[in-house]
C-alpha cells in the first residue's frame, strides 16, 4: 500500500471511528487545544502512573485530519513514559514537515499515514494539534507537581493550552 492509500484509509477510519474518544473522569491532567484557522477544538485528558500514560482520551470537534491524528496519538502513547512520548512526537513532527517526496520515518506504524499531510502544508497544524495539546497537558502536570501551577497542587482542570494560529 502506498502512502497516499495509507493516508486516505487510516485517516478516514480514525475519523469515522475515533479511538479513545471521550473524557477521563477523574484525570490527572488535561489541556485544551484550538486551531482557529480550521476550527479544530479538542481536550486531552490523561491518567498517569508516575510518568507513564495509563490512559488517555480526547474529545472535541474538528476536521477529519485533526480527529484522526488525535485518535492515532492516543493509541500510540498509551503505556509510554514522557521521554518516549517526546521522542515519538519528534518523529511524527519530522514526518509531517519533511519534503513531500521524502519517505516517512521507519517504525511509525499507522502514524506513518500522517506523513500524507505534508502535501497540504495548511493542514499540518490540524495534524499536530493533538500532539501539542498532549505536551501542554504533560507540562501542566509537571508545573502543578512542582507547585508552580494554579492552586499549587495537582489541579487537573483543563487549561487553555494551545492555539496553533
Amino acid at each position: 500500500m502506498d502512502l497516499k492509500d495509507l493516508y486516505r484509509d487510516v485517516i478516514l477510519d480514525h475519523n469515522k471511528r475515533p479511538r479513545n474518544f471521550g473524557r477521563l473522569d477523574p484525570c490527572d491532567t488535561a489541556a485544551d487545544g484550538n486551531n482557529p484557522l480550521c476550527g479544530d477544538q479538542l481536550t486531552v485528558t490523561l491518567r498517569l502512573e508516575g510518568d507513564r500514560v495509563e490512559d488517555i482520551r480526547f474529545e472535541g470537534r474538528g476536521c477529519a485530519i485533526s480527529t484522526a491524528s488525535a485518535s492515532l496519538m492516543t493509541e500510540a502513547v498509551k503505556g509510554m513514559d514522557e521521554a518516549a512520548i517526546q521522542a515519538l512526537y519528534a518523529r511524527v513532527h519530522d514526518a509531517l514537515t519533511a519534503a513531500a517526496d521524502a519517505p516517512p520515518p521507519e517504525g511509525l506504524g499507522k502514524l506513518a499515514a500522517l506523513a500524507g499531510v505534508r502535501e497540504f502544508p495548511a493542514r499540518v497544524k490540524c495534524a499536530s494539534l493533538s500532539w501539542h495539546t498532549l505536551n501542554a497537558a504533560l507540562a501542566h502536570r509537571a508545573q502543578n507537581a512542582a507547585g508552580q501551577g494554579p492552586g499549587a497542587g495537582l489541579d487537573p482542570t483543563p487549561i487553555a493550552a494551545v492555539s496553533t494560529e
